[in-house]
């Protein structure tokens, strides 16, 4: 009975020390922080910040500063380019553009991507909405691909990026149009469209149904409608790639000035190891194809192959796309595609890097 009379009692009071020692802990423990980090920024602060953080940031935000503030306009420019495509173009354009022959249709396709640009996270949605209209896959594929990498845009910023050096823009178009085909034309030759996880192809459903829905395409619901999609695209679109452009760059300053010297020699004294590396880094860093080439031209101490790597792997190959590519079209497609781009976009820029640059 004494024991179930003044439980509450006896266990608030044991709550109130265990919290009262606790708080004093914590007290303790957070003064003796403070202090020390006072004494520490109080003998230290001047030096670093004269020797060490004044120099070094003032070289990184240079650095970043230079990168962000090119690629911005040409990434609007790209997005607005994009954003319009999707909602004022009807994709029955390309059914009627496109030969029927699968291995005449992936060249024609592939040139389109000059005409008919499109951003990376862009390109995966239309060449669904493509292959879901009749398109053959290795068509619309190869157009995924070139779409991003070789539109004027991009060609224009590169050009802009690497002043002087008109090779650059010409081997770049070369080596993304060169992936892109022989992309396709593996998939002609190999490609299973069980791999593919794409929805029934609508036009072949229905007759009716098919020519409906191209007509809905071409002329949209309204003008209201159209502009609507386009605002919206716009928005995603910019703020999306705005984001890994930022990060892009702010990684570009972090490499040049963490990095030392002596390790980057170890890359660019071998020509393979740097164009390994730049191509990597492409798939890491995920920056806009728009604004890729002023991340590329940051990258000084690298040979022009490895930069032109940089800027051919990124716009096909990166982690964003292979996480678009998965929840689009499967990850067994994805697995396959990425890393078989990746192979083919690295040699193609090696060759006509070698050869051109």
């Amino acid at each position: 009975m004494e024991n179930q009379e003044y439980p509450a009692p006896r266990r608030g009071l044991a709550d109130g020390a265990r919290i009262a020692a606790r708080t004093l802990v914590h007290l303790v423990l957070g003064t003796l922080a403070l202090i020390a980090i006072a004494t520490v920024v109080s003998v230290l602060g001047p030096t670093l910040a004269l020797d060490i953080a004044t120099p070094a940031m003032a070289a990184w935000w240079t650095v970043f500063t230079a990168v962000a503030v090119q690629g911005v306009p040409f990434l609007l420019l790209g997005t607005l380019v994009s954003a319009a495509i999707g909602a004022f173009v009807p994709e029955r354009v390309f059914t009627k553009i496109l030969p029927r022959n699968p291995a005449l249709a992936v060249p024609v396709a592939g040139a389109a991507g000059v005409v008919l640009p499109g951003c990376e996270c862009a390109s995966v949605p239309v060449a669904r909405s493509l292959m879901r209209r009749g398109v053959t896959p290795a068509a619309a594929l190869a157009f995924l691909l070139s779409a991003p990498a070789i539109n004027p845009v991009v060609l224009v910023a590169t050009s802009i990026a690497f002043p002087g050096q008109p090779m650059m823009v010409v081997a770049r178009l070369a080596a993304s149009l060169a992936t892109a085909v022989v992309m396709g034309w593996l998939w002609v030759r190999f490609g299973h469209d069980a791999w593919l996880r794409t929805p029934p192809n609508r036009a072949a459903a229905s007759g009716s149904t098919g020519s409906s829905t191209a007509s809905t395409a071409s002329t949209g619901s309204s003008t209201g409608s159209r502009w609507d999609g386009f605002r919206a695209g716009l928005q995603h679109d910019f703020l999306h790639a705005g984001g890994f452009l930022v990060l892009g760059a702010a990684a570009a300053a972090t490499f040049n000035i963490v990095v030392p010297r002596s390790v980057l020699d170890v890359f660019t004294g071998s020509t393979w190891l740097s164009v390994l590396l730049l191509a990597v880094l492409a798939v890491v860093l995920c920056v806009c194809s728009e604004a890729d080439a002023f991340v590329a031209a940051s990258l000084t101490g690298f040979s022009p192959t490895a930069r032109l790597a940089f800027m051919v792997v990124g716009p096909m190959v990166d982690l964003k796309l292979i996480a678009l590519q998965a929840g689009t079209f499967g990850k067994a497609f994805a697995a396959r595609f990425s890393s078989v781009t990746w192979v083919v976009a690295l040699l193609s820029s090696s060759l006509i890097g070698w050869w051109l640059l």
